[in-house]
């Protein structure tokens, strides 16, 4: 694949610029150095595909702006952006006047996303790359494709959903990621990152096959490059040699940055070698430079940096094969509007600060401790009595309160990124070397390294502690970052643990108890957020019995074994039951692997109706526990079970509460299915009104 590099950040007001003649990018829109040669750009992205451009000068008003009321009454003026209502709009604008847009587009996530309190840096960091894009090829004909959603704001904005941006992430809103369902721009969907490479490549050869002409274009980001998915994507694309654009978004972020490297570095040896690429004097050096690249991630690769001198001569991407791009960009900078705006609104009381909303707040706050902060404090005090306690961290980010314990214990902190394979290898290789790792992992990243989870911890019996964050439903996220399946793939693993906390105080004690365990694997889940209940002191965590639940409520007519973070709603669902005299037994089962055999058969005994409630799918804990009273004959007598799970489909996002009621999980609904079981239909349904 052959590279070519480009810096885009805000101060160099970086843009890209072709017209319909010469299709061909300028230098001083990439903020290139004028001594590179303007043909050997050309060659390297240029629109294959032959959409009509509009008439000089013509742009529609279009109705842009929310109807929201005063909502944009304080907002900077967006005289060009409100003249764009689709991409085509940008082909007849000149250089100033994208760089103008570029502007009033930032402006316009800025004002929007500081009031969600959603971040929203990454976007403005693309915001020149992404109207370089959309000016020089031709969506939706050219496929244009993302692999993080934090990214594609500006993209949303020029593809027609600038009035729909205030319901980013709401229910019945835009998403937060790219979506095939939401815009025919949106040509696949991008959440969990490193996918786009390859879904471009698949769409590049079923052009190919039908005999098209369109441009594929891909953008990774150096976050994702991390992942293994986008070089196994990059080494097939050398051999199928198919045409499409790949583009390096460079952010120059480190997972580990060195103080020598100064404050901002590339985050792996791929951008890092790619950067390398500015500082070329010469034609030649930039040749070199791209075949050291291209030796670093495959040989596939390595034979394509030999055409980067036909590249030069060629005024088109036909019969090129694939092209890499590096573009550097930088985050830091917001656009002015906005601290006009946060100041007003700090006055009005809504919004403290972007950041201050958008992260918990330091560790200790009883304001917002999260499930994370008791992780960490769990894991500090672990780790201040056992040396040989070790944290890794995989997925996209890092959780401010994990930094605790980075700072803390620098040398014994991992966070490999997106590279949850590795991560899960890594903590076993960490495990057999006589170390205690806590492999800390989303529940919906925890996805892509399940092959790892079998074969090199499971399989093997090496005690790896797996901390499941943002399990369950998640909110605004929705579908793209739900974690609903960890509790059906985890729990059938043979030598799998596989608990999970009621509240924070439970949370503690299974951190306790997973440094106990020496001989398998553990793992432990728990829901993204607030804890439940007031935490009691770190002293006091305990280790519990392995496969022991405990019943919180005695009643008896009907038994309810809660598992994990519905525990609560259990409980809510008891307190409306025992206000129509209706009297329910509560338990909390801590474990769905091993099982509390003996809690089961007693509740079975002591009443007719059982139900297990979980946040999770098909095949988690209420299967569990219905295998096991099926073998026990426990279902051949008078019990009845019904189970309370997620449906079987994708919640779209919306609030936490929202999603709750749409999956039917709340504190009603299990109230109104312990009612209908009791034959109680009428009060059923008046419960729900």
């Amino acid at each position: 694949m052959a590279s070519a590099s480009a810096r885009c950040s805000f101060d160099s007001t970086a843009l890209l610029h072709s017209d319909s003649r010469s299709k061909s990018f300028k230098a001083d829109f990439l903020g290139l150095p004028h001594h590179v040669k303007r043909d050997s750009l050309k060659c390297i992205i240029c629109p294959s595909s032959m959409s009509t451009y509009p008439p000089k000068g013509f742009c529609r008003q279009v109705t842009a702006l929310p109807d929201v009321g005063d909502f944009f009454w304080e907002k900077a003026p967006t005289p060009i952006l409100d003249m764009v209502d689709s991409p085509i709009h940008l082909k007849n604008l000149s250089v100033e006047e994208l760089k103008l847009l570029a502007n009033e587009i930032r402006s316009e996530i800025s004002f929007i996303m500081s009031r969600r309190r959603i971040p929203f840096k990454a976007s403005l960091a693309v915001v020149e790359l992404t109207v370089a894009i959309h000016h020089v090829f031709h969506a939706p004909m050219d496929k244009i494709l993302w692999d993080i959603g934090e990214q594609t704001y500006a993209h949303k904005i020029l593809t027609g959903r600038r009035s729909l941006m205030h319901t980013v992430k709401r229910k019945d809103g835009l998403s937060g990621f790219t979506s095939r369902a939401e815009s025919e721009y949106d040509a696949f969907g991008a959440g969990h990152g490193c996918n786009s490479v390859s879904a471009g490549l698949g769409m590049a050869v079923s052009r190919d096959i039908n005999g098209k002409k369109n441009c594929i274009v891909t953008v990774i980001s150096n976050w994702t490059t991390m992942a293994g998915q986008v070089y196994e994507a990059m080494s097939n694309a050398g051999y199928l040699n198919s045409n499409m654009v790949v583009i390096l978004n460079d952010s120059r972020h480190s997972l580990h940055p060195k103080p020598d490297e100064g404050p901002k570095m590339t985050i792996n040896a791929l951008s890092s070698t790619l950067s390398k690429l500015q500082s070329s004097k010469s034609f030649r050096k930039f040749r070199e430079a791209a075949k050291g690249v291209t030796k670093r991630i495959g040989k596939g690769m390595h034979e394509l940096a030999a055409k980067v001198d036909e590249y030069a001569r060629v005024t088109s991407l036909d019969s090129t094969g694939p092209v890499l791009i590096h573009v550097i960009t930088e985050d830091e900078k917001e656009s002015e509007d906005i601290y006009t705006s946060k100041r007003t609104l700090e006055e009005q009381g809504t919004l403290k600060s972007n950041l201050s909303t958008t992260y918990p707040k330091c560790i200790g706050s009883s304001f917002s401790r999260t499930y994370n902060d008791c992780l960490v404090e769990a894991l500090v005090a672990e780790a201040e009595k056992d040396k040989e306690i070790v944290v890794v961290h995989a997925g996209m980010g890092t959780d401010p309160s994990l930094q605790h314990f980075q700072s803390m214990f620098p040398e014994r902190f991992f966070d490999v990124g997106m590279a949850e394979q590795h991560a899960v290898t890594f903590a076993a290789g960490l495990a057999c070397g006589g170390l205690k790792p806590f492999c800390v992992i989303p529940s919906t990243f925890l996805q892509r390294a399940f092959d790892q989870v079998i074969q090199d911890v499971d399989l093997q019996k090496v005690p790896v502690r797996f901390a499941i964050t943002s399990a369950g439903l998640v909110g605004s996220d929705g579908p793209t970052q739900c974690g609903a399946f960890d509790v059906t793939f985890m729990a059938c693993l043979p030598n799998m643990i596989v608990m999970a906390p009621s509240n924070g105080d439970e949370l503690v004690d299974m951190v306790v108890t997973a440094a106990r365990i020496e001989d398998r694997p553990v793992c432990f889940r728990y829901p993204r957020g607030a804890v439940v209940g007031i935490c009691r002191p770190l002293y006091r965590a305990t280790p519990l019995e392995i496969g022991k639940g405990e019943v919180l409520v005695a009643g008896k007519d009907v038994a309810i074994l809660g598992y994990g973070s519905m525990i609560p709603n259990c409980l809510k669902a008891q307190f409306l039951l025992a206000g129509i005299d209706v009297h329910v037994t509560v338990a909390n089962a801590r474990f769905c692997k091993p099982l509390d055999l003996e809690l089961i058969r007693r509740l079975c005994k002591e009443h007719k109706f059982l139900i297990t409630v979980e946040e999770g799918t098909i095949g988690g804990f209420g299967s569990h526990v219905s295998q096991f009273m099926a073998l026990d004959g426990l279902l051949d007598g008078r019990t009845k079970w019904r189970p309370i799970i997620l449906p079987d489909e994708h919640i779209e996002h919306a609030s936490p509460k929202e999603q709750l009621e749409i999956a039917g999980l709340t504190g009603h609904h299990i109230a109104a299915t312990a009612l209908s079981l009791l034959g109680r239909h009428r009060d059923a349904l008046l419960l729900m009104r």
